[in-house]
């Protein structure tokens, strides 16, 4: 009885793989990085794309994330600092305060702090593709993410497959 289930298992599996090989389609394919668009055999793909693409490969997906949220963070700092400068300008000259103020001093102090974290995102995003890249040349033709385990529970025996 084990060996008729074990084959029946190994039969489904291999079946699942080879659909997927005869297709054709779901090859994934290298991403291009260039000024700040991702390209797949020339079309560009769109950033909350991205994501998708590179999920296979968790260190990209982990380095894509750093710089995401680098982008974000530096943006933050960056549009603020500016925005204290402008309202701090803007009070100066409707006003009789004399023009540069603390506000004035924060605001070009936050966006020299925003430049650094904004300067170390293209070196991770290139870091990100290189390694789903990498991943790509690394991998066969089939993939080994079967997983096949015994399982025991309170509702009793059985086995857990995993694709």
């Amino acid at each position: 009885m084990k060996n008729i289930i074990l084959t029946f298992t190994l039969l489904i599996g291999f079946t699942s793989f080879s659909q997927g090989l005869t297709l054709g389609k779901d090859i994934p394919k290298p991403v291009t990085y260039e000024r700040g668009r991702f390209y797949i055999d020339g079309e560009q793909i769109p950033s909350y794309q991205m994501k998708k693409i590179l999920a296979p490969n968790l260190h990209a997906v982990k380095l894509y994330r750093e710089a995401k949220s680098k982008e974000s963070l530096g943006g933050l700092l960056l549009g603020l600092g500016i925005t204290a400068c402008a309202v701090d300008l803007a009070v100066g000259l409707f006003s009789d305060v004399k023009y540069p103020t603390a506000i004035t001093y924060a605001g070009l102090g936050v966006v020299v702090v925003s430049i650094p974290i904004l300067s170390g995102r293209r070196a991770k995003m290139e870091a990100a593709i290189k390694s789903y890249n990498d991943g790509l040349k690394s991998t066969t033709s089939i993939e080994t993410n079967f997983d096949m385990n015994a399982v025991a529970n309170q509702n009793g025996v059985g086995i857990q497959i995993k694709f």
